[in-house]
């Protein structure tokens, strides 16, 4: 189901990035968003893998991480702190649910605690955030549609444009036309 307005911004729900949206931070990106309230939104990019390997920074957590068990780049804010998210059977100590079976993975917790619980995980460097009102204006700019999530968009094993587009193939309506279409407008 698509929702559209920032009154469906909530934990759990994705960001689209709209083929006008050409921010190079934001251009053809499905954002994950982990909390909106009166003081802004935070998430993180889903679909942008870097060349970073876990097991070369956090190597206790390679072994639940989804393929290719790289960093993903999750936003232009704090590049340096971590992030992960998880997807899990059922709640467990260094997990917090932010939206169904998605939860924020604690990265100082034990790793080998949560391998009975989590089908898989992703972590990121940085967060996308926007200040309050922020993204209210780029919604009715059209750069954004808010539609609902998955969990398996948070531990998918496609990324980039492949992600944009699986995400747009389950709307309905205009937005799943779109889903043909290339995120950069100049390529269409």
């Amino acid at each position: 189901m698509s929702i559209g307005c920032l009154d469906d911004v909530r934990p759990g729900a994705l960001l689209v990035a709209m083929p006008g949206l050409v921010d190079p931070s934001f251009a053809g990106t499905v954002v994950y968003v982990l909390d909106h309230s009166d003081t802004g939104t935070v998430g993180v990019v889903l679909n942008r893998p870097s060349e970073v390997r876990i097991n070369d920074v956090l190597p206790g957590w390679s072994d639940l991480a989804v393929q290719p068990g790289v960093f993903h780049v999750g936003g232009p804010c704090e590049s340096e702190t971590a992030l992960c998210l998880a997807v899990a059977d059922g709640p467990s100590e260094g997990l917090r649910v932010v939206d169904g079976g998605v939860h924020l993975v604690d990265l100082d917790a034990d790793p080998d605690g949560l391998g009975s619980v989590v089908t898989g995980l992703r972590v990121f460097a940085g967060y996308a955030g926007w200040s309050p009102g922020q993204l209210a204006g780029e919604l009715g700019e059209g750069a954004w549609a808010c539609v609902e999530s998955h969990p398996d968009d948070v531990v998918a094993t496609v990324a980039g444009d492949r992600l944009w587009h699986r995400v747009l193939g389950r709307q309905r309506g205009a937005r799943g036309v779109l889903s043909t279409a290339t995120p950069d407008p100049t390529q269409n």
